[in-house]
């Protein structure tokens, strides 16, 4: 793309892994991975330190061999090449920028690398530093910029030569809260005007919600759970989905009645007894498992309504800025959190008040035993 443009929207690569495994050392750190990550798509592998998310990355890349397995990018197998001839950009937490070179020819390296011409060098350069809001800072060294200004200059670097795939290994986790979400809002800029795939690796969940078109939630080497932000946090299919992603109350029990239509009832062991929508095949009565209610499902019933709902008493309160948490204990010793958003008319309780709470059956989830 000799005009200087970088991207090509629509462009990005189409990756396909097949039973990719790591073992080390007699350890399976990955095992067995099945994933397709389509052309464009943005997605994140996210899991607690040791889930196997960084090793999937590196084998992408080409940096970690994989004991077994296949993977393919726009339908031809990568495995077996260097990192260099893969076409793929990497962006790592600490930047990795060299720091006795100026910002032009940090992201300047990779174009030469590639043995571009010096015009089509000089193009490409101005294109990503406009792209990554730059313009200006092309003969600053690396010291001379923020955390902020050096990442931007990493991702340019990572996006110069027109990948097919960027992969990136937590490359916000050294940035402060504020400048997280700035730079979570530029990456998402970036790709929705440059159209490539990219594939994210975090632990922090909030941020693989906020960002990806689809995540991977990854478990002691595999994939727990792939879906959309609102299928993992909505619609979670195991207890670490629930517990992972999200605050969850996590109820033991047993569905003791089918109601009408597509509901359920749900006995607690102290005797609660809690309306749950049923979502796919319906359970059994008497079926034991684990109820999940998301603390924003849980709500104050209005004073006007004395009987109705879950009798129940505010232990502790904590005041969160835009939302209360609230601490309860229901009948049987049910412990419960609620998230009660603030506002002027909100109902605001007490430790000690007694309540009654309400349960919209549509944020509660059975999961069977």
């Amino acid at each position: 793309m000799g005009d200087g443009a970088l991207g090509r929207r629509g462009g990005g690569g189409q990756l396909v892994l097949r039973k990719l495994t790591k073992h080390y050392a007699g350890m399976t750190v990955v095992d067995g991975i099945d994933l397709a990550v389509e052309a464009g798509e943005f997605l994140t592998l996210l899991g607690p330190s040791g889930s196997g998310k960084t090793t999937t990355l590196m084998m992408i890349a080409g940096f970690t061999p994989p004991s077994d397995g296949a993977i393919h990018l726009n339908g031809a197998s990568i495995a077996g090449l260097p990192p260099e001839r893969r076409n793929i950009g990497v962006v790592f937490q600490n930047y990795a920028l060299f720091p006795h070179m100026t910002v032009f020819d940090n992201i300047a390296f990779p174009l030469r690398m590639r043995r571009r011409s010096r015009g089509e060098i000089a193009e490409k350069v101005k294109a990503a530093l406009r792209l990554v809001r730059l313009d200006g800072f092309a003969e600053r060294l690396p010291r001379q910029l923020s955390g902020g200004q050096q990442q931007r200059v990493a991702f340019a670097r990572a996006l110069v030569f027109d990948p097919t795939l960027l992969l990136m290994d937590e490359p916000l986790g050294a940035l402060d809260k504020n400048l997280r979400s700035q730079m979570q809002f530029e990456l998402k800029r970036l790709h929705g005007e440059l159209g490539v795939t990219i594939i994210y690796v975090t632990h922090d969940q909030e941020e693989a919600l906020t960002m990806s078109d689809r995540i991977a939630l990854m478990n002691q080497g595999g994939i727990e759970q792939l879906g959309s932000a609102e299928d993992l946090y909505e619609r979670p299919l195991s207890r670490f989905v629930a517990e992972f992603i999200g605050e969850s109350n996590l109820i033991e029990g047993r569905i003791e009645a089918i109601g009408d239509g597509r509901q359920a009832y749900f006995a607690t062991a102290g005797g609660a007894r809690l309306p749950v929508a049923i979502d796919g095949a319906a359970p059994r009565p008497g079926e034991s498992g684990i109820l999940v209610v998301r603390p924003e499902s849980l709500a104050f019933v209005p004073p006007d309504r004395p009987g109705d709902g879950i009798p129940a008493r505010v232990v502790e309160l904590v005041y969160v800025g835009d939302f209360m948490r609230y601490f309860v204990e229901a009948q049987g010793g049910l412990q419960l959190t609620l998230k009660i958003p603030n506002s002027r008319d909100s109902r605001r309780a007490k430790a000690g008040d007694e309540i009654r709470l309400s349960l919209d059956p549509l944020g509660a989830r059975f999961l069977r035993a």
